[in-house]
């Protein structure tokens, strides 16, 4: 299964049938187009930051503030809609220009008034998009996509911020075996955490497990706090907090997918959007940027430091570069990574900081007794080298 963190196997799943990237007949749980409703059941619900200035936006909208491009400039297709989008080229060279100027805040960058329902999470104007992968033998993966239309990198050092970009996916996955929820895996800065379902927080004593969205950043987290990654000290960090609740499942655009091609789900959980996907098109075959190149040097919008990179970076590829038929749950793993590991947690991956609700001292302390011993020893390792090495081999 490829599941192993560093030290040991999770035994307690070694005796399930493995996992296919693309089963026969035979070997699959579900038709073509079928969702399941134990996926929405289990759907991730998605705390956002209390200050996001950038919400989630709908593909639909967003794509008629661009022209199609190729990277030398040449416009291929003006007056976009999602439906010309499925009909473009295939190639990862083509870029949505915009109309405007992005570095205004124009309402379809902000998405100011795409906040969820205080009632049921749901976000009107903001579809999310869902697709199911069978992977065999009782296995199911469920991706869920947010899109962004706009990502507010992070600032490094009082400088920036940087890598910022126009068109921001991100996704998590829940994968199931038979029904039952085993992991969930979410996305962050080209990588991301998987954890297993059992310890994540669920919502309001739901099914429904806790994702943390970064400000500006939109990376997932599965708790409150400051998350440092890939600069050493905190020097570049996510924040996050419980504010408004999102709740994808409400409104969603459904699909399978079998590798090679995309089925239109047969229903929608919401009856008034029954059939919207095939009103949308073949949007998700796009295989080019969700947003403007990278800006030139020359560009006065533009600008670059050693330490943070460049401001304006090129947009994302959509969701079905994100490797959906992969069989560990992580999208890819980073550089530093050279055991090309896929380290699913045990215990949630705590915030730093004032807003932390917990610790990150894996499971050395975990057993620890009586309680006041097992605190002290947290306190003393919080944050500390120690600490982050339990962590990384224990999770």
């Amino acid at each position: 299964m490829h599941i192993n963190n560093i030290l040991k196997d999770p035994l307690k799943y070694k005796d399930y049938p493995p996992i296919i990237s693309f089963p026969q007949l035979k070997q699959r749980t579900l038709k073509d187009g079928e969702i399941p409703q134990y996926v929405l059941d289990y759907c991730p619900v998605v705390y956002l930051y209390s200050e996001e200035r950038y919400l989630p936006y709908d593909i639909q909208q967003y794509v008629t503030n661009f022209n199609a491009t190729y990277g030398n400039g040449t416009i291929i297709a003006d007056n976009l809609t999602l439906k010309k989008l499925g009909k473009l080229p295939k190639s990862q060279d083509i870029y949505l220009s915009s109309l405007q100027d992005f570095t205004k805040n124009p309402e379809w960058i902000t998405g100011l008034k795409n906040k969820p329902n205080l009632v049921n999470g749901e976000i009107k104007d903001a579809p999310a998009t869902l697709i199911v992968v069978d992977k065999g033998n009782g296995w199911i993966d469920a991706y869920w996509f947010y899109f962004y239309s706009f990502n507010l990198g992070p600032f490094v050092m009082g400088q920036g911020p940087y890598g910022n970009h126009v068109g921001d996916w991100e996704h998590s996955l829940v994968r199931f075996y038979k029904g039952e929820p085993i992991i969930v895996w979410m996305s962050a800065h080209g990588g991301g955490g998987a954890f297993y379902y059992h310890n994540l927080e669920k919502y309001d004593d739901s099914n429904h497990p806790v994702i943390f969205s970064a400000r500006g950043t939109h990376a997932n987290y599965p708790s409150v706090g400051q998350h440092p990654h890939d600069l050493p000290y905190g020097i570049l960090s996510d924040f996050t907090d419980r504010g408004p609740l999102w709740n994808p499942s409400k409104n969603y655009l459904g699909y399978t997918f079998d590798g090679k091609r995309i089925y239109p789900t047969t229903k929608n959980a919401n009856s008034k959007h029954s059939g919207r996907e095939l009103e949308y098109g073949n949007w998700l075959s796009y295989s080019g940027h969700w947003g403007d190149m990278k800006l030139d040097d020359n560009d006065p919008r533009q600008s670059y430091s050693f330490i943070g990179g460049t401001k304006y970076i090129d947009g994302p590829l959509g969701p079905l570069m994100k490797n959906l038929m992969r069989l560990k749950p992580c999208e890819r793993h980073k550089w530093w990574n050279f055991w090309d590991g896929c380290n699913v947690r045990e215990n949630i991956k705590w915030g730093i900081g004032v807003e932390s609700e917990g610790y990150n001292c894996g499971n050395m302390f975990i057993n620890v007794k009586p309680k006041w011993i097992r605190n002290g020893l947290q306190r003393v390792t919080w944050g500390g080298g120690l600490c982050f090495i339990v962590d990384l081999i224990y999770g």
